[in-house]
């Protein structure tokens, strides 16, 4: 994959499809500590502990549509080239937490990508599912959730194409604001 945000999507529709109601993302990037933290819980079924030390085999997947699980191993291996490391823990009927970390400053490690679009495109496609990021760069951080989002937009789907516009625009400018004067 050629940026990280397409390992997110990923994962994001793995918790969708497992079933849960609330998934959240948090993306630390801490620059004194050479770090990059990709985290992905959600309430969804969870898997047992024998389900979870199978995830290193692309060949096991819990889902019917397909033969083979490539999300985790492929995160895994990009993790692990760029100095870092991936963890998933999970407990049946309560969720699960995919970790993922990054040397910030590796040279293998693949740019973050757009990581606001492919978020936001998740989000609005799944209105059934709540969704939080937490964005922390340093010491700034910025969340949106959807369900504060929806609150503000009474009852403005959404799903609708100018909504998705200017809530990938905003999220995208909220984390550009954050970087400013660490650059």
């Amino acid at each position: 994959m050629n940026d990280l945000s397409l390992h997110i999507i990923d994962i994001l529709q793995n918790s969708i499809v497992a079933g849960a109601t609330l998934v959240t993302l948090t993306v630390e990037e801490n620059t004194a500590a050479d770090r990059l933290r990709i985290v992905i819980e959600d309430n969804g079924r969870g898997m047992t502990a024998e389900q979870v030390t199978r995830l290193a085999d692309p060949f096991f997947t819990s889902r019917t549509t397909r033969k083979v699980g490539m999300g985790i191993p492929l995160f895994r291996q990009t993790a692990e080239q760029s100095g870092g490391s991936l963890s998933v823990s999970s407990t049946p009927g309560v969720g699960t937490t995919v970790e993922a970390k990054f040397s910030l400053s590796h040279i293998d490690r693949p740019p973050l990508g757009a990581l606001a679009n492919s978020f936001i495109l998740t989000a609005t496609g799944h209105p059934s599912t709540e969704f939080i990021l937490n964005y922390i760069y340093n010491d700034r951080e910025y969340r949106f959730d959807t369900r504060e989002v929806k609150e503000a937009l009474d009852g403005l789907p959404l799903g609708l194409p100018q909504v998705v516009v200017m809530l990938d625009e905003m999220v995208r400018e909220n984390i550009d604001e954050l970087k400013k004067g660490f650059e």
